[in-house]
């Protein structure tokens, strides 16, 4: 601990993001990053407790209070070696984790001002690329091959973990590039898809095989493989079966968000299939992360307006009594989009659409519902009011999550890791499944050959 103080003279300062006016006119990432100098300042506010409850909750184990030291003191080559040892990309988790870890730092607990944790990993990463602490490893082969099905963040990282191993890995996805969600699905103000490319770069350079355009059936899995890792994640979106659905207008998130992605990309579409909200009058149904990157989309794309509706209550700003550390607080998040210009409605639920003369919606018929304590515990009950309204609008995008994926039978040689496995949950979780998902299949198929 290189400072004992500096959690008391230095207050927490985050990079901050670029201005509104500005950022809404292009999609590149809205985060700044701070100075060298300040960026060692941040990181000499971890007072590296005893318990480290930012390691504990970090589902990969990260150790920020030993690479923060090592930042404050300039060695910044310790940090990317440390952060290296149990995070396989945190060029992601840098810019798109919750940072679960800042919600259990100490200094969050006491004053509401926890270590800059998430912003310090990414500029350790960043640091290491460009001083070129990053150099891809040579594994000696074992004879042995093993097929990872999906390539986003799991399947890469259960694919980084097995070629370390000295397998033979051949990553294949049915998309045209690599990436799964982060690529396709998270928008590139929040991920640039360079940090993505440097990656995979990188990977192929390690001796990792990438096989795109290539859907694998789940009963049919490619032959000549000793192991099988299923990462396909959550690819069925939750809809929202009301009267009017049919209507012209009314699209999943991932439409937009997977097409906007891919004409970034320089894929061309031609304008009858663009998902646009240019000019439209938008209404985002569903209150989290989807929906919000549906909001920054909309506004980018030129958006007459945007209004996110949802079916939960507003929860409080700051604490939640009613979710204490260690449970994931239950508070208000305004994330960079909404500051961009969003109405934000809650207890609503969507009970039709209402279209015009030519198919096309123009309006959602919305009721307010209230949420009432169950008297078993658990989730509240809901109760209908009968109030209903209509919410005007021309174009809809259902942002409710996935459905949890359905699986037939597997071999014992077949492993499930990420959202494929769970459901949807956080990147940083799919990681940390990926890696565990490594170790799995080595050690089954170390016990095979004995």
């Amino acid at each position: 601990m290189g400072d004992p103080k500096a959690f008391l003279t230095v207050p927490r300062q985050e990079a901050g993001h670029r201005p509104v006016y500005e950022r809404i006119c292009d999609f590149s990432e809205v985060e700044q990053t701070l100075n060298e100098s300040e960026r060692r300042k941040q990181a000499s506010r971890c007072m590296d407790c005893g318990v480290p409850f930012c390691h504990w909750a970090c589902p990969l184990g990260n150790r920020p209070p030993e690479w923060q030291d090592a930042v404050y003191r300039g060695d910044w080559k310790k940090a990317y070696d440390i952060l290296a040892l149990t995070n396989e990309f945190p060029e992601f988790t840098g810019r798109i984790c919750p940072a679960l870890c800042e919600k259990s730092c100490i200094l969050n607990h006491s004053m509401g001002s926890p270590v800059t944790v998430r912003e310090n990993e990414c500029s350790i990463m960043e640091k290491a690329f460009d001083e070129g602490y990053i150099v891809p490893g040579q594994y000696k082969r074992n004879g042995l091959k093993v097929a990872v099905i999906g390539a986003g963040p799991s399947g890469l990282s259960a694919a980084a973990g097995l070629n370390r191993r000295g397998y033979e890995v051949t990553v294949f996805d049915k998309m045209a590039k690599v990436g799964g969600l982060v690529r396709y699905g998270i928008p590139n103000f929040k991920l640039d898809k360079v940090v993505i490319n440097r990656r995979i770069s990188f990977m192929e350079a390690e001796g990792i095989k990438f096989r795109c355009n290539t859907f694998v059936k789940p009963g049919e899995l490619p032959e000549g493989f000793d192991a099988y890792v299923i990462a396909t994640g959550t690819p069925v979106a939750r809809d929202l079966p009301v009267p009017g659905r049919e209507l012209e207008g009314i699209y999943f998130a991932l439409q937009m968000l997977t097409q906007q992605n891919e004409i970034l990309e320089g894929v061309s579409m031609p304008d009858e299939k663009r998902v646009s909200a240019k000019g439209r009058k938008v209404l985002v149904i569903g209150g989290g992360d989807t929906g919000s990157d549906c909001i920054g989309t909309c506004h980018r794309q030129e958006a007459v307006s945007v209004t996110q509706i949802e079916i939960m209550p507003q929860p409080p700003e700051g604490f939640n009594p009613a979710t204490p550390w260690p449970y994931w607080p239950q508070v208000l998040r305004t994330s960079t989009s909404h500051e961009e210009g969003c109405v934000r409605r809650w207890c609503l639920a969507t009970k039709r659409f209402i279209g015009d003369e030519d198919g096309r919606v123009k309006g959602a018929e919305v009721e307010r519902v209230e949420w009432l304590p169950n008297p078993d515990g658990g989730r509240p009950v809901m109760r209908s009011t009968g109030e209903t309204e209509i919410i005007e609008c021309d174009m809809v995008l259902l942002a409710m999550g996935f459905l949890r994926p359905e699986h037939p039978s597997y071999g014992d040689n077949v492993y499930l890791c990420g959202d494929a496995a769970s459901g949807a949950s956080l990147v940083v979780r799919a990681i940390a499944s990926g890696k565990a998902v490594a170790a799995q299949v080595d050690n089954f198929l170390k016990n095979r050959q004995q």
